[in-house]
């Protein structure tokens, strides 16, 4: 599915060399419902629920999110800058959103992630390398290690070796 968000624009080049994995759950700690996509679309209603009233003016996107059900929905066109690392740090270079794709698993910090989650992620993965072959797997990466301190996510519920493991599997499905 794709829904063109409002909150993007021209990366500074054409240099695409990162992939940050991140969570979301809107309201907090709850899954389903239009909330994410409200908020990526700049249409999110901050009387729906207490917490919204904080965060309702964010022009925030991602490239893409997985919803638990494996559902991919894409936001942001990949050659586009979303608006998804805020303040972070790659390798010593700044701005990761200058270079980078957000995706975001639908979740938290401390729920385990659906198995169909894992999948969806590892198939976007494989596709997104192809396209960017300089996201090479050690260059994917969460966005607490981009923004330590003021990110957590995806949290100690992501299981890296799993994912990696499924990644390794449908890359070797290519070759």
């Amino acid at each position: 599915m794709s829904r063109f968000s409002p909150h993007h624009d021209e990366r500074p080049d054409d240099e695409v060399s990162l992939l940050v994995v991140h969570n979301i759950s809107l309201p907090p700690g709850e899954f389903g419902g239009p909330f994410i996509n409200d908020l990526f679309m700049g249409m999110l209603d901050p009387e729906a629920d207490p917490f919204f009233r904080e965060i309702a003016g964010l022009r925030v996107s991602a490239h893409c999110l997985i919803r638990r059900d494996g559902e991919v929905v894409h936001y942001v066109p990949f050659d586009k800058r979303a608006w998804h690392a805020g303040i972070s740090s790659f390798e010593g270079r700044e701005r990761c959103n200058d270079f980078s794709i957000g995706i975001e698993l639908e979740g938290t910090d401390t729920v385990p992630y659906e198995d169909s989650q894992y999948h969806a992620l590892a198939k976007l993965t494989r596709d997104i390398m192809a396209l960017y072959p300089k996201i090479t797997k050690d260059r994917i990466t969460g966005h607490s290690d981009i923004a330590p301190g003021r990110k957590t996510d995806p949290g100690p519920s992501f299981d890296w070796a799993y994912f990696f493991s499924l990644l390794d599997g449908y890359i070797d499905k290519d070759n």
